[in-house]
């Protein structure tokens, strides 16, 4: 009788590592390790090996980089989603097309069960098991977190030392850490103290402002119906698009974010987060909808972007709600082509132009010369109507005192 299989979410880290024996001393089955590729700047061949290594039967790896940028990245990108006014989602963005193809795998494979390294504290065991109960529901989960004994990374780094389990994290580089292509996050050491600054060395992908050039560098980033084609007027595909941002951003000390947030299980958490080319996507297209977008809508998609950033910060990507504001969103985008020039100094960001062919922005009302395209006569009347329930109110306050003095 063939063994039960087990699809586990796979990346080499600490975590998923000690999760592949443990999957075959707990539940006697064949570990499938699945291993997304959404730009973790890894030796694929090398993570594949090293869960062969660990005891997995087989291993499954899937280039998803490309997808992930135009259906996950880009949609939050015209979205304009950021989770309590910092965090770019860089995590919560890739959980969903990961557990997507993890889903696919298991199907495929027949296997019963699907796996993740997530902790019972955090918020990616519910991006991952909404996931997975929304596309499988019939998929057995496994979360050893919730399962075993192990408390801490500490316990995580001698299981894995007891059972000849090659890792990286040490007790003296105790950080957790996530990265893809859109950004690198940072848990654990002494950003558990939030009255601790992160350490130099936390820092991965980034100079710090004090390394940086002490010049400022311009950056052009062009866009089509709100989508990123184009830097320095070169044309380029999605991925190169975000690593040459990526460059750019991290030489100029760009995206790095120290923050306290609230987590979706109800505890607040400290992460620190680097988002180079994010950063710089965010803040030109932020400017080019400035310009391109009318007022009422533009204030409107304010909420919208809050409410978008909330759901894919709670795992809530595969849902009704979440597929009918991107219908929203992107009827939003039809407009929003054109050009900004971006000015980066030592982690600032400024704006040196913006031009587009859909600009709202007309000189002749707006300049203080006067023209014909707008009489300031007609000024008077709408201020009037506007103040009409503010004159009203003290109308009938100054009759009823009149009443009262007659009296």
């Amino acid at each position: 009788m063939s063994k039960k299989k087990v699809v586990l979410a796979y990346s080499g880290g600490l975590d998923t590592s000690i999760i592949i024996p443990w999957l075959k001393e707990n539940y006697d089955c064949d570990v499938i390790a699945f291993v997304a590729d959404v730009g973790q700047g890894e030796d694929m061949d090398v993570v594949a090996a090293k869960a062969i290594k660990t005891g997995a039967s087989k291993v499954v790896v899937k280039d998803l980089r490309e997808e992930f940028l135009t259906e996950y990245v880009w949609k939050c990108l015209q979205a304009g989603a950021v989770y309590e006014h910092k965090y770019l989602l860089g995590t919560s963005m890739a959980r969903p097309i990961i557990a997507k193809y993890q889903v696919q795998v298991a199907l495929e494979e027949g296997a019963e069960a699907v796996a993740h390294g997530c902790t019972g504290k955090g918020n990616d065991q519910v991006r991952f098991e909404h996931c997975f109960l929304a596309l499988a529901p019939q998929l057995q989960i496994i979360a050893p977190w919730r399962e075993w004994t192990l408390k801490s990374r500490e316990d995580c780094i001698d299981y894995a030392e007891a059972h000849h389990v090659p890792i990286v994290a040490s007790k003296t580089k105790i950080h957790s850490r996530d990265r893809n292509i859109w950004h690198i996050s940072h848990e654990g050491g002494e950003l558990e103290d939030p009255a601790k600054a992160p350490l130099d060395t936390t820092w991965q992908i980034s100079n710090s402002p004090q390394t940086a050039p002490d010049k400022v560098e311009e950056v052009e980033i062009g866009f089509n119906e709100g989508n990123p084609v184009s830097v320095n007027g070169q044309a380029l595909p999605p991925v190169q698009l975000l690593e040459l941002l990526n460059e750019i951003g991290a030489r100029n000390a760009i995206g790095r974010i120290d923050l306290v947030e609230n987590r979706f299980v109800g505890m607040k958490s400290r992460g620190a987060y680097e988002t180079p080319g994010g950063t710089l996507l965010l803040s030109a297209h932020r400017e080019l909808e400035a310009l391109c977008l009318d007022r009422d809508l533009e204030h409107f998609k304010e909420h919208v972007s809050l409410k978008y950033a909330e759901l894919v910060y709670n795992g809530l990507w595969f849902t009704p709600l979440r597929s009918s504001l991107d219908a929203f969103v992107a009827s939003t985008q039809a407009e929003v082509t054109g050009t900004v020039k971006l000015a980066l100094y030592k982690g600032n960001v400024s704006i040196a132009s913006r031009q587009s062919e859909h600009s709202l922005f007309n000189a002749d009302i707006a300049s203080f010369t006067m023209s014909e395209a707008y009489d300031q006569k007609d000024a008077a009347g709408f201020i009037k109507i506007l103040a009409l329930p503010a004159r009203a109110r003290v109308l009938n306050a100054q009759k009823k005192k009149a009443v009262e003095v007659t009296k």
